[in-house]
């Protein structure tokens, strides 16, 4: 009788209260499963997005020195990736408002798949320049693609948990990424990690496809509290935005910091790559494993106990760090550094959805990835010439002064969120 029923849609008579009751009733329980499948599916598909970066970073530099580039220009070459994705986060996001997040989602995963099959036809230091500005570009898309998808799919009840699957695929991706990339040039060869990376993005552009219909329609909206460059100033006067976006690039910045530093300070110590492998390995696996409870946990307790907590966490991390010299206990700090990011990231993004509108969250997302990728490919940098002006074990510590304002921040305006 329900196939009939659904079979012979266009025929119903809605005068007719008990047919039109159970047919009602049968295409809800439909649109739920559907919906139902939507935060594990985007969470697989975030996953496979951003896998190809983390593929790249650490065979990038080699790569462009195959190709001949000197230590500038491939110093230049890496950072144009974060040049052109940065504010791209932003312009796409804004196009995300305008016409929702899935034709941007498969935009970029499409685009970030075309990348990775050019860097193979690469023959000079230009050609792979060019890709690296294209890749971020379209990798612009992905990231407020999937955090506004994981947002819409998570409830609203439950969006701690629901960004806890996003950090869980963001980390998960950078645990795989850094483990993999080595291996397979070392066996295979560059091409073969540009075509395993490619032909993951494929398979993620083909998943989204299966991705529910959107769930609110008010998504496709124009943003309502202005236009361009006021539009982002009004989202980052915003209290409770603010203290998300200053803790997402204390994070990366840091972040940045300690994996320039850190296998320096590794090799000083008489260690070698392996050791450093595995110290990330401990700070991803912690990471990953620790967000799910503290995602749950901030939808319980709110947003700020968890981010203060995890951003006290880092700062204590990074006092240890260099005080440490042999692998067990700097494996331990790591631990401690992933407990602390695996506390922070799901509450800062669940706030980031508590406090931005669904017409304006592509927007709001576009930022937080901007600033993620800037907290970076500004940190790496900037700390590693820091380290290089008072020391390693300083630069470590140094490190911590970041995170340390960023809670100084968050503490300071508890109050008014």
């Amino acid at each position: 009788m329900i196939r009939t029923i659904i079979a012979s849609r266009k025929e119903l008579n809605k005068d007719d209260p008990i047919i039109y009751a159970v047919y009602q009733r049968v295409m809800n329980d439909v649109i739920q499963q559907r919906k139902g499948l939507g935060l594990p599916l985007i969470t697989v598909i975030t996953f496979l997005g951003f896998l190809d970066t983390h593929l790249l970073i650490p065979v990038i530099a080699l790569y462009a020195s195959q190709l001949g580039a000197g230590t500038g220009t491939i110093g230049l070459i890496i950072g144009l990736y974060s040049l052109t994705n940065t504010p791209a986060n932003i312009l796409f996001g804004r196009l995300i408002d305008r016409i929702g997040y899935k034709v941007p989602l498969l935009a970029g995963l499409i685009g970030d798949a075309l990348s990775m099959f050019l860097y193979v036809v690469c023959r000079l230091p230009l050609h792979l320049a060019l890709v690296r500005v294209l890749h971020g570009i379209t990798g612009g898309m992905v990231g407020p693609a999937t955090m506004s998808g994981i947002a819409a799919y998570g409830g609203n009840a439950r969006k701690g948990k629901a960004m806890a699957y996003y950090g869980m695929a963001l980390a998960a991706a950078t645990l795989v990424g850094y483990g993999l990339s080595g291996f397979i040039v070392s066996r295979l060869g560059y091409t073969a990690v540009f075509l395993f990376g490619g032909g993951l993005l494929v398979a993620g552009a083909i998943l989204s496809q299966l991705l529910p219909g959107q769930q609110q329609v008010s998504v496709t909206a124009r943003p309502s509290s202005g236009q361009g460059l006021e539009t982002v100033m009004a989202l980052l006067k915003r209290k409770g935005l603010l203290v998300s976006y200053c803790s997402i690039f204390a994070q990366y910045f840091t972040f940045g910091g300690v994996v320039t530093l850190l296998p320096l300070y590794v090799k000083k110590m008489g260690m070698e790559a392996f050791h450093v492998g595995m110290m990330l390995a401990v700070f991803a696996i912690v990471f990953i494993i620790l967000q799910f409870f503290t995602g749950a946990l901030s939808d319980r307790i709110g947003r700020l106990i968890p981010a203060i907590s995890g951003l006290s966490l880092g700062v204590v991390a990074l006092v240890l760090m260099p005080s440490v010299t042999v692998f067990p206990l700097l494996a331990a700090v790591m631990a401690l550094y992933g407990a602390a990011y695996g506390m922070l990231f799901p509450s800062i993004s669940a706030l980031l959805v508590d406090h931005s509108r669904p017409e304006e969250r592509g927007l709001a997302t576009g930022l937080f990835h901007a600033l993620l990728t800037a907290g970076v490919a500004i940190g790496a940098p900037v700390m590693g010439w820091v380290g290089g002006m008072v020391g390693l074990a300083p630069g470590l510590l140094l490190s911590a002064a970041v995170l340390l304002l960023a809670l100084v921040t968050v503490i300071s305006m508890a109050r008014r969120i």
